[in-house]
């Protein structure tokens, strides 16, 4: 939306800046500018080379798992918000691409910069499987038919390849390497996780832009008129199914060499169903609606619901509903939080984060007839 518009006076005088992502010195220099502030980050904390204390050390954390899930999330962007195909097995592909990572550094000696491809092209495949019943149903049942990889996959790493998996046991992950560079502390896994996150959506930012891309957004928008146009509708929606997967197993890969261990608990159905959350509240079909959901959720979750509203919550309820067990309380109020701020959030702004920011920046560019 909001590329397609430049402040007065500024015209493109040559087909690269028309095509560019970045159209005026102002977004190159602002997007330039936040890609060096983010690296940056670890260089400012106490546990950098510095030993400065400016930004808190549990940030880094927090930032390389938006930053994993902004990959996943991503990945699910391009087959929902892009195709309109629906996926409720998300988590189980991430877990396919962590356990075939792992399995490859464990027990044929790859390094992590060859597992970490060699893994997201597999599990791309194993989506390209469960993306079949795409080429039959649709809406609900497709829903229903990618479910079914939420319940396939973890019952298969959890018993016919428990010699591999370890099963339901935790499942250790080397340290990732590079030559005599290691990669175990948070701060300099922060540069792996943070650097593939940008690539990668700056990658799925071209593939729109791309023929590809735009027989996605054919699809999704009306499949039987694309059809009626030459485009291969069941062609581009395997496609779809294979980068969402693609993009899922990379997160895999990066959250198994973060964790340095695995277990199938971290890949359930809920996280699944987080992962359509994150991208209705950022926005889907829009490229930063990942990061915006992702960071909403995870900020949300993470700190400002668990350190400033439970502890809040946890001592005055109890006193206003006191016919209800206050463990009961304790124990229902995170979820219920968490559902109710999000019907809450698709009431107010259905068309998500996104949405608001592409408005906010056209209106910052028509300047001073925004209104």
């Amino acid at each position: 939306m909001s590329a397609n518009i430049r402040p007065a006076g500024i015209l493109d005088t040559t087909y690269g800046q028309d095509i560019s992502l970045n159209r005026t010195r102002m977004d190159r220099l602002l997007s330039n500018g936040l890609f060096l502030l983010l690296l940056l980050i670890p260089l400012l904390t106490v546990e950098g080379p510095f030993g400065l204390n400016i930004i808190p050390q549990n940030w880094i954390g927090l930032l390389i798992r938006i930053a994993i899930f902004t990959i996943a999330v991503q990945g699910l962007n391009i087959l929902v918000g892009y195709t309109g195909q629906m996926s409720l097995g998300h988590a189980a592909f991430m877990a396919v691409g962590a356990y075939s990572s792992a399995i490859m550094a464990r027990e044929m000696g790859l390094s992590f910069w060859v597992a970490l491809p060699l893994a997201a092209l597999f599990t791309g495949g194993v989506g390209l499987i469960f993306g079949l019943p795409s080429l039959r149903v649709k809406g609900f049942y497709l829903a229903m038919a990618t479910l079914a990889a939420q319940f396939i996959i973890p019952w298969l790493l959890r018993y016919p390849l428990s010699p591999l998996t370890n099963g339901s046991r935790p499942l250790e992950v080397p340290i990732p390497t590079l030559g005599p560079l290691s990669f175990a502390s948070e701060n300099a896994f922060y540069y792996i996780a943070v650097i593939g996150a940008v690539l990668l959506m700056l990658a799925a930012r071209n593939i729109m832009r791309t023929r590809v891309g735009r027989a996605f957004i054919s699809v999704r928008d009306n499949d039987l008129a694309a059809e009626l146009l030459g485009i291969n509708v069941f062609t581009y929606k395997l496609q779809a199914f294979f980068l969402s997967a693609l993009y899922a197993g990379v997160a895999g890969v990066l959250l198994a060499f973060h964790d340095n261990s695995l277990s199938l608990d971290k890949f359930t159905l809920a996280l699944s169903i987080e992962f359509l959350a994150m991208l209705v509240i950022g926005g889907a079909g829009f490229p930063l609606g990942p990061l915006f959901g992702v960071a909403f959720v995870t900020i949300l979750t993470q700190d400002i619901i668990p350190a400033r509203i439970l502890p809040w919550l946890g001592t005055t309820l109890p006193g206003l509903l006191p016919f209800i067990d206050p463990v009961n309380i304790n124990a229902a109020l995170s979820p219920l939080l968490f559902g109710l701020i999000l019907a809450v959030f698709l009431i107010a702004n259905p068309r998500g984060l996104a949405y608001r920011w592409e408005i906010f920046k056209i209106a910052w560019k028509i300047r001073p007839y925004s209104h």
